[in-house]
C-alpha cells in the first residue's frame, strides 16, 4: 500500500474536509480526491461518506485510521527530526492573542531559545482566526480561549484567568463602598472601556455576576488589553481585564477593584496542536514547557 496514498488519507480523516487536507498537504483538491478514490479501490471498501460540508468517516475509515496514524506520525517524527539535525535549529512558530502571549507565553518559552529553538510568532484577536490558521498549517502550535471541535486538531487545558472589574481611584471614591454593593445599575452609570464595540469582556462579567448584559455603550474602544488598561488607570472609566494584566496595576494604587464577587469570572486557555504533531520535538518540548509554566500562573 502506497504511504502516500495513506497520509492523504490520514489528513483528510484528521480535517474532515478534501478542501482542508489539500491545503494542509500542499495539493490540489481534485489530486487529494484521486489518492482517496485510488485508496479505496486497493481496499475494495469506501473509506468516507460525501456530504454537502465536508466528509464522515466510515466505520471501515476510522479502523485504518486509527491502525495507521501513530505509525504515519512516527515516520513524520523521524523525518523531521533528522532536518532538525541537519539545520541546527528548531523552528516553533506560535500563534495566539496578543497580551497573553505576549506577557506570558513568550517569557515562559525563552529559555529554549538557548538549547537551539527558534521562534515565530503571530497575533490575532479571535479564536477562530487562530484555530484556522493552525488548521490551514500556517502554525505548529496556538493558543486560544476556544476548544475546537472534531479531529484535525488536539487541544489541553492550559490555565484559567480571573476577570477584574476596575477603575481609576478616583472613581471608586466618587461611588463609594455602599454604593458599589448595590451593584449592577450604579457602575452603568460609569464610561466603559472595552477591546470591542460588542463589550466581550464587560459582557460576560455581567452575564456571570448579575445574570444580565449591560445596559452601556463603550466610551473608550481599544483592540488591545494593555490600552484598555493604560486608558483605565488614566480615568476613562471602568473595564473588566484578566487579573495577571492588571495585577500590578492594582498593587501600585493605579487601579482599584471595583467588587469582588464570590465566584469571579473565569476564562480558560488552550493549547491547541494538529492531531500527531506532538511526537515533532519543537512542539513537544514547547508544548510541555507551557505547561509546565501555567502551573505558577
Amino acid at each position: 500500500m502506497d504511504l502516500a496514498l495513506l497520509r492523504t488519507f490520514v489528513t483528510v480523516h484528521r480535517a474532515g474536509s478534501f478542501t482542508r487536507a489539500a491545503a494542509l498537504l500542499g495539493l490540489s483538491q481534485p489530486a487529494v480526491t484521486g489518492q482517496i478514490r485510488t485508496l479505496e479501490r486497493q481496499l475494495g471498501r469506501p473509506l468516507f461518506l460525501r456530504q454537502a460540508r465536508g466528509v464522515t468517516p466510515t466505520t471501515i475509515g476510522d479502523e485504518l485510521a486509527q491502525r495507521a496514524a501513530p505509525h504515519l506520525d512516527a515516520l513524520v517524527e523521524i523525518a523531521e527530526t533528522g532536518l532538525d539535525e541537519e539545520s541546527g535549529i528548531r523552528t516553533l512558530h506560535l500563534a495566539g492573542p496578543p497580551e497573553f502571549t505576549s506577557l506570558r507565553a513568550l517569557p515562559a518559552l525563552t529559555p529554549l531559545t538557548t538549547q537551539g529553538l527558534a521562534l515565530r510568532t503571530s497575533f490575532f484577536g479571535s479564536p477562530e482566526e487562530t484555530l484556522e490558521g493552525l488548521a490551514a498549517g500556517h502554525h505548529d502550535l496556538a493558543i486560544t480561549t476556544a476548544r475546537p471541535r472534531g479531529g484535525l486538531l488536539t487541544s489541553t487545558p492550559l490555565c484559567d484567568e480571573e476577570h477584574v472589574l476596575i477603575a481609576a481611584p478616583r472613581w471608586a471614591a466618587r461611588l463609594g463602598h455602599d454604593v458599589l454593593r448595590e451593584g449592577q445599575v450604579v457602575l452603568e452609570q460609569l464610561p466603559v472601556v472595552e477591546v470591542h464595540e460588542s463589550l466581550p469582556l464587560v459582557s460576560r462579567y455581567w452575564a456571570t455576576v448579575f445574570e444580565s448584559q449591560p445596559a452601556a455603550a463603550g466610551t473608550v474602544i481599544a483592540p488591545d488589553l494593555r490600552a484598555v488598561l493604560e486608558c483605565t488607570a488614566a480615568g476613562a472609566g471602568l473595564a473588566v481585564l484578566p487579573r495577571y494584566l492588571c495585577e500590578g496595576a492594582l498593587k501600585r494604587g493605579e487601579v482599584v477593584a471595583l467588587l469582588d464577587p464570590p465566584v469571579p469570572p473565569l476564562r480558560t486557555y488552550f493549547l491547541v496542536v494538529r492531531t500527531g504533531t506532538l511526537t515533532l520535538p519543537p512542539v513537544a518540548r514547547a508544548h510541555e514547557w507551557l505547561l509546565r509554566a501555567a502551573e505558577e500562573w
